[in-house]
């Protein structure tokens, strides 16, 4: 399929007078979903693969927490019940007379991931695990075999991605916000800062406003006039990550619906809003790219979890992205680039029914100037699309 390369006619996100940019942090529950339906097949790939020398069908892409009981306190309080995770999905469970334990490598990456990545949460005490994965149906799971027969992988669904690039200056602090809030790093210097950070942006005209909800670890906080002293601290440490992407001028609001007269702060033992009844679900979080962002395309494909080799609903949308990235970055003269991918199921993933390509240039520069480069690099990265699973399963290439 030769890609369409037309005009974007869309008004330059920059320039248009809103824009709207949201990201759940690393300890939202929704995100907590997606990044243990992503362990858990991850943790599958590399035991099919140590094992058998090949990948085997699954998609393990349904997860739902539900939250817990908490009451904390000032100075230290405790979960009274554990949050419940449910894995849910298909896995290979056989293969050539040999069992594969399903059940112990999810719930094993799902302890593992909730240990490297939280600092206040007991991954034995606060989380109960429940993996209901099954086996493939039988259709999918021979598509995927006839196709890893050949290694002329088939897509396992009709399906679309959706990819742009560059990132807007709000996409960018939004995104580098919750991240460097979330490092290794700033947790040892703020212990308080619990893992569930959401970062609400918006933008009117030239004026940013950030609305970022925080979950403060109660330990860590000795009583009101602390939690309001390391709110406001916060609220700087926010506003100086923005001026350092951004010259537009910031406002930062931090933990909005607390009532200070009421004593009501927006306080967590294990620094996730999960241990108190929030709930997440895979595919109710971040697009691949890492951001919620209503004013550009987007799909409701749920990536995580997803194998890494037939499945479009994870791989087109990382592609699309790839193929807008590398476009923008090697072709001076083209200033935005959006990409769409449409699969149909059983067809080759490396040669979609539809790639449609939309770009903006410079100066009123026609599309013609650049049409046969930018086929170029579709071309190239659909050819690499086989081999991204490597990437995937090493988590280089993030999908929430």
């Amino acid at each position: 399929m030769k890609p369409i390369v037309r005009p974007l006619t869309a008004m330059p996100i920059e320039l248009q007078p809103v824009e709207i940019v949201e990201r759940k942090g690393l300890g939202h529950p929704d995100t907590i979903c997606d990044a243990l339906a992503e362990q858990v097949s991850i943790a599958l790939c590399k035991f099919y693969y140590e094992r058998f020398g090949c990948l085997l069908h699954h998609n393990v892409d349904k997860a739902l927490l539900w939250g817990g009981s908490a009451r904390p306190a000032f100075g230290g309080g405790r979960v009274l019940a554990p949050s419940e995770i449910f894995l849910a999905g298909r896995a290979t469970q056989e293969f050539k007379g040999v069992k594969v334990p399903v059940e112990e490598l999810a719930i094993a990456s799902c302890r593992d991931w909730l240990r490297q990545n939280f600092h206040a949460l007991d991954p034995e005490r606060h989380v109960k695990i429940h993996c209901l994965v099954r086996p493939g149906s039988m259709d999918l799971a021979e598509l995927y075999d006839r196709a890893s027969a050949t290694g002329n992988w088939l897509a396992n669904d009709t399906s679309c991605g959706v990819g742009y690039a560059p990132l807007s200056p709000l996409e960018q602090v939004v995104y580098r916000i919750e991240k460097s809030l979330n490092a290794p790093k700033f947790k040892r210097s703020c212990p308080e800062i619990g893992e569930d950070i959401k970062v609400m942006g918006i933008r009117q005209g030239k004026e940013i406003q950030l609305t970022v909800a925080c979950a403060f670890v109660d330990r860590y906080v000795r009583d009101l006039d602390d939690y309001c002293y390391k709110k406001a601290r916060l609220q700087e440490i926010v506003r100086d990550l923005a001026r350092r992407v951004t010259d537009l001028p910031v406002t930062v609001e931090i933990n909005t619906g607390d009532d200070v007269k009421r004593l009501s702060a927006y306080l967590t033992v294990t620094g996730t809003s999960a241990e108190a009844g929030d709930d997440g679900q895979v595919g109710r979080g971040n697009r691949t790219n890492g951001l919620i962002t209503p004013c550009r395309p987007m799909t409701l494909e749920a990536a995580a979890g997803k194998n890494p080799v037939t499945h479009v609903g994870k791989l087109y949308n990382v592609v699309a992205s790839q193929i807008a990235a590398v476009i923008v970055e090697e072709i001076p003269d083209i200033t935005t680039a959006y990409c769409y991918l449409v699969s149909q199921i059983g067809k080759p993933i490396s040669k979609p029914q539809l790639i449609d390509v939309q770009i903006q240039t410079r100066q009123g520069m026609l599309v013609e100037g650049v049409r046969a480069r930018v086929e170029e690099i579709v071309r190239e990265r659909l050819l690499q699309i086989s081999t991204l699973w490597q990437a995937l399963i090493r988590g280089e290439i993030p999908v929430y």
